[in-house]
């Protein structure tokens, strides 16, 4: 019965024709802009693409004495270099947050700032990472972020 069975599924899959479907190359028109580059870096990266327009927002670090401070910060820098790249916290599709030294403490602090200055509808992809460091010492809190929007 089995050899039989197998016999069946082998002129079966012999009487398969696999059909190779070609397609052409579609080339692809790429532009890139920097937005306030600094030494080794940019803020952000412009990439136009097939009338969609992605940015990629470095680090935003934020100084003062707290994470309070430091967090706000942060998100007012992600928030002027979204203006310079012609865009809204409205284009963000996802975005990071890294914490030094992070504590459980730090959540409700967190919330409460990113619900006064983002709100909390409709709000990207997000992820919160506690660190051991970020590159000074001084910096605390770290913001990255990744914006989507059709080309004008």
């Amino acid at each position: 019965m089995i050899k039989k069975l197998a016999s069946i599924v082998l002129l079966l899959l012999m009487g398969c024709e696999t059909k190779t479907v070609e397609s052409s190359p579609q080339k692809v028109e790429l532009t890139k802009t920097y937005i306030d580059p600094g030494p080794g870096y940019s803020q952000a990266v412009v990439v136009e693409a097939n009338g969609v327009k992605t940015i990629h927002i470095s680090g935003q670090v934020g100084t003062g004495p707290n994470f309070k401070s430091q967090f706000t910060e942060a998100l007012n820098g992600l928030f002027k270099t979204l203006k310079n790249s012609r865009a809204t916290f409205d284009d963000v599709v996802k975005y990071n947050t890294y914490i030094v030294d992070y504590q459980p403490a730090y959540l409700d602090t967190f919330r409460t700032i990113r619900k006064e200055l983002l709100g909390d509808k409709d709000m990207p992809a997000s992820t919160l990472v506690g660190v051991q460091a970020l590159g000074l010492p001084e910096w605390k809190v770290e913001i990255e972020a990744i914006a989507v929007l059709k080309v004008d």
